[in-house]
């Protein structure tokens, strides 16, 4: 295990009103719910923002990204992409809402902000049609998204704490 990193941000991003599209907010929510997490760790809920987020992305250390993806596996799939292959994830345009992505990322790295370590954990959807709950299939999806990220953080060195049931439900 590498020692504890600095500065983690867990950005989820994606439309909550798009079905499957919102599976990345959701789970950064179930995230914190679910574990305590260390000052060092800043969960923050991108939705569809763009260029809000540079000082919040600046300087991170890693940015971890829960994101619906788009990869022509089937739906529910999970997909992990780090560090060379995320740029070739934004050329792609996987995800509807990834251009101002793609745009925040660059602008990062034009000013010699950008994250030493980007990754992205993604859900393939099933549907993105207009409602707030995530399809059958991605919604059984999502607990293993939100295992996949507290993993990232525990190989980043990152000591997470369970909550109890009762704090979980809060």
């Amino acid at each position: 295990m590498q020692p504890a990193t600095k500065r983690i941000v867990v950005l989820g991003v994606g439309n909550i009103l798009l079905t499957d599209e919102g599976v990345g907010v959701r789970a950064i929510e179930a995230l914190g719910r679910q574990y305590e997490l260390p000052p060092e760790v800043t969960l923050l809920d991108g939705g569809t923002s763009a260029m809000e987020m540079l000082d919040d992305l600046a300087h991170a250390d890693l940015l971890i990204i829960a994101d619906c993806v788009r990869a022509g596996l089937p739906p529910g799939s999970l997909i992990r992409l780090a560090d060379d292959e995320v740029p070739a994830l934004m050329k792609l345009k996987m995800s509807p809402h990834q251009i101002g992505l793609s745009e925040v990322l660059a602008t990062l790295v034009l000013a010699g902000e950008s994250p030493k370590r980007i990754v992205v954990h993604g859900v393939e959807p099933a549907s993105l049609a207009t409602d707030m709950r995530l399809t059958p299939t991605v919604e059984q999806s999502l607990p293993k998204l939100v295992e996949a990220l507290a993993q990232e953080l525990h190989m980043a060195g990152v000591a997470l704490t369970l909550r109890l049931p009762a704090e979980a439900a809060v």
